[in-house]
């Protein structure tokens, strides 16, 4: 199938584009960098280095012999959005491209308003561009199980059957997201769910959960084929920043009481789940929701899990929450639609975890502790973080 990777020089969109070329898919990479220009700001790094986009893709198609087509644009841009579909043609597309940190939502308006703007805007851009050129084409969008939030009930995969008054309908699974980042998620999925209602097109939202490993079968061919590891209090996710502290001799911070517990994948079934769903298109006119992870764990008990199998000792400490997040609750998801499919689920082992520590201790001297500490509060409205106004904006990012 021709595929085309939006957001295809990220942390999963890279992986991904290199997974579905070496399955013999034409591939097309979109992307304008705006991910790394974040790092610029911030003022901090991929723990792993990467090279730029058209190094990775000419190393690409010297250890696979498989060619990347690259798009280099904003997708606030409708006119290269519709510039790229037309020139492409696409199958299916997967959609990662959009800015995709909670924290970095929430550092102040300016970074709350370029974050809904950036994702909404653009993932308009791209049903306009799909309704008006080929309305077959199976958009596949990244979503989040943060839009679900943490109800007192069961989550269920995207639709919920709701009895009132003696009638019954299947509705839209409530949506309690966590951050101005999570809205914009949510904005994105009831826009596709109209844009599938009026115009029929076909679309899989997978609600994905942290993603966790840095290294596929793909990007260990070559080091400039290599995926980012991000660890900071910014971009970082929790299982990077307790094995970053544990090679290098800090303290695991558990925020509050540590039991926030979320869904988890392993970065090898996030390529088999895109895949699967591009090969088994939603019908038209159908807007389908997968819940993408495999397990679940609170914090305390990924904290646990890394002091265990960290050769040494661990301390492991407790640090005022900044976010507005229940600590405690219950959580049970389902997620059953793409085992369906035929998904077979990486676990997260002991020995997973080990394999992320020993990729810290290779590159430890890179590790900067000061981005480690989280500087955004959920309660502020502007962050203690100085930012000089540096945020990128909604017209030089997709």
């Amino acid at each position: 199938m021709r595929v085309l990777v939006l957001g295809g020089d990220g942390y999963l969109g890279w992986p991904t584009a290199l997974y579905l070329s070496s399955r013999g898919h034409d591939v097309g990479v979109v992307d304008n960098f705006a991910r790394r220009g974040y790092d610029l700001e911030m003022g901090v790094d991929s723990l792993v280095p990467i090279v730029n986009l058209q190094q990775r893709v000419r190393r690409w198609k010297e250890v696979s012999g498989h060619s990347l087509d690259t798009f280099i644009g904003d997708l606030t841009d409708a006119t290269f959005v519709s510039g790229t579909l037309a020139t492409f043609a696409p199958d299916a597309i997967v959609h990662f491209a959009e800015q995709r940190s909670a924290p970095y939502s929430m550092i102040d308006r300016q970074h709350a308003v370029y974050t809904q703007a950036n994702n909404v805007i653009g993932n308009l851009n791209l049903l306009y561009a799909i309704a008006e050129q080929n309305r077959d084409i199976h958009l596949v969008k990244l979503g989040t199980m943060g839009e679900y939030g943490t109800p007192n009930i069961d989550i269920e995969e995207g639709y919920i059957e709701i009895t009132h008054k003696g009638r019954t309908d299947l509705l839209p699974y409530p949506k309690q997201p966590g951050s101005f980042y999570h809205l914009s998620k949510v904005h994105d999925s009831h826009n596709i769910h109209f844009a599938c209602r009026i115009w029929g097109l076909r679309a899989t939202d997978l609600n994905q959960g942290i993603v966790y490993g840095q290294q596929t079968e793909e990007t260990v061919l070559h080091p400039d084929l290599a995926t980012r590891f991000d660890y900071d209090g910014v971009f970082g996710t929790v299982l990077n920043r307790f094995c970053v502290q544990a090679v290098v001799g800090h303290p695991l911070t558990v925020y509050g009481t540590g039991g926030q517990t979320r869904g988890m994948l392993n970065i090898l079934d996030t390529l088999a789940c895109v895949e699967l769903a591009v090969l088994n298109p939603a019908d038209p006119g159908e807007f389908r929701v997968f819940n993408q992870f495999t397990e679940s764990f609170s914090v305390s008990q990924m904290a646990t899990m890394v002091a265990d199998a960290f050769d040494g000792e661990v301390e492991v400490s407790s640090v005022p929450d900044p976010r507005v997040e229940k600590e405690e609750h219950y959580y049970n998801a389902a997620h059953t639609k793409l085992l369906d499919l035929g998904l077979e689920p990486h676990l997260l082992t002991r020995e997973v975890i080990r394999g992320l520590l020993d990729s810290v201790r290779d590159h430890r001297d890179r590790v900067d502790l000061d981005a480690i500490r989280p500087t955004v509060k959920w309660r502020e409205t502007a962050s203690t973080l100085a930012t000089s106004g540096s945020a990128l904006s909604p017209t030089t990012a997709g």
